[in-house]
């Protein structure tokens, strides 16, 4: 099969297109053709060496794909030959990720794409949830509710920044279907289309108006849950817009990586921030995302596309170097490779 592959950390340079075995299942295990993968800016950082995440001589990259189970490993319940599937933390504590044309995961780390999502544009949909969709759905269960449903979130304010990157996309789409008035922060209009795309209600350029009376006025009471992209600098507005007992809920470090607190306000306000990274989420916390991920997707609330929200930018497997400096450079949308 072919596959890309890098031996040391480095720049996108370091990726190769090589030939190897198709690989086997192994015990609880599935064998996934795969049709499309998903690019992250974590396997951007773990190839880079800003995020070390585990030690392997070879490693092909990739946490997120979709395609059609091929084979099934002993003691595998629940999936099929030609099921399907669409794949999170497909390389998270193994040498090999969906950078290839086929990878085997653990049973559980492949999610059958339902029956109501149909035709070739399936697969882009079911490589692009993983990573974006998961890290959304922990950031709104991080406040009052554990699991998103319709009308879970109804009556509650939600604040997504960064509204037009995919777990900002993510957010925007699973927060309206949960029930919540949703605000989305962006720093263009061009942006700003992007987030009314996907379904904000409200959205406030940040660099070009004054963004915490724009978050006010579309909430004047305050909002209960923020889904944070850059605490290190919106901090300050964020204390002004949230309400007495809100949740901060932050999964990345963009714009810094210190976070300064001012103590008596942020005691006094009752905030609660809550940091998330997939790699280190509990198992129940994952089974409930995916969960509740894939009832989104058969309602048909979870799409990809421009016109909701989320362009498509796609590579050949052989230029996956530059599909990572597509991410690397801040591509607005979603990278996908062709496999």
């Amino acid at each position: 099969m072919r596959a890309i592959v890098y031996t040391e950390k480095g720049p996108s340079s370091v990726l190769r297109l090589v030939d190897r075995p198709v690989p086997e299942p192994g015990v609880g295990e599935v064998r996934v053709k795969l049709v499309v993968a998903g690019v992250n800016p974590t396997d951007v950082k773990s190839r880079s060496g800003a995020a070390a995440r585990g030690d392997h001589d070879e490693v092909t990259p990739g946490q997120d794909g979709a395609g059609t189970v091929d084979a099934v490993g002993i003691g595998v319940e629940g999936l099929a030959v030609g099921d399907r599937v669409w794949l999170y933390l497909a390389q998270h504590g193994q040498p090999h990720g969906t950078a290839a044309e086929y990878v085997t995961v653990p049973a559980e780390r492949a999610v059958r794409l339902p029956d109501t999502v149909t035709g070739p544009e399936a697969f882009d949909l079911g490589a692009a949830l993983g990573v974006p969709a998961i890290t959304a759905h922990r950031a709104l269960t991080s406040g009052p509710v554990a699991r998103l449903s319709p009308g879970s979130l109804a009556g509650l304010h939600v604040l997504v920044h960064g509204g037009a990157g995919a777990v900002g996309n993510a957010a925007i789409q699973l927060a309206r279907w949960a029930g919540a008035s949703v605000i989305a922060t962006v720093s263009s209009d061009e942006k700003g289309a992007l987030a009314r795309a996907a379904g904000a209600h409200h959205v406030v350029d940040y660099k070009h108006t004054d963004a915490a009376a724009g978050i006010r006025d579309a909430a004047p009471d305050g909002v209960d849950l923020i889904v944070e992209v850059a605490p290190a600098v919106n901090n300050e507005l964020d204390q002004k817009v949230v309400k007495t007992g809100a949740t901060i809920a932050f999964y990345a470090n963009n714009g810094g990586d210190q976070l300064v607190l001012d103590i008596r306000p942020t005691f006094s306000l009752g905030l609660r921030y809550q940091g998330l990274l997939l790699y280190t989420l509990a198992p129940e916390l994952l089974e409930a995302a995916v969960a509740d991920v894939s009832a989104a997707v058969a309602a048909g609330v979870l799409k990809v596309g421009e016109e909701h929200g989320l362009p498509l930018h796609r590579f050949p497997l052989d230029e996956t170097a530059a599909a990572h400096d597509a991410v690397d450079g801040g591509a607005v949308g979603k990278v996908l490779i062709q496999i």
